[in-house]
């Protein structure tokens, strides 16, 4: 019996059994990545936070969606004959 035989790679699940890291090794992570990024995270945070209310916002907005037809023709229309003006 060889002792690469005797390892089970797979668990329960069929997955390797290597496994996630643990509530110790989490932690560990936590702190290293704490340690290494603090001082851009309430950046990072605020700029997310900015952003999801912006998105929340946009949701809430009513869409004319003819006049947004109207501008995406407008601009379309400008783009082709600027687009003939310069050949």
């Amino acid at each position: 019996m060889t002792f690469a035989a005797s390892i089970p790679l797979l668990g329960s699940a069929g997955a390797l059994a290597l496994g996630l890291p643990g509530g110790s090794e989490w932690i560990i992570v936590l702190v290293i990545v704490l340690l290494l990024f603090g001082r851009r995270l309430p950046g990072v945070a605020r700029s997310l936070g900015q952003g999801i209310s912006s998105f929340k916002k946009g949701l809430n907005e009513p869409v004319d969606e003819s006049a947004a037809d109207e501008k995406d023709g407008d601009k379309v229309a400008s783009d082709k004959s600027s687009s003939s003006d310069e050949s």
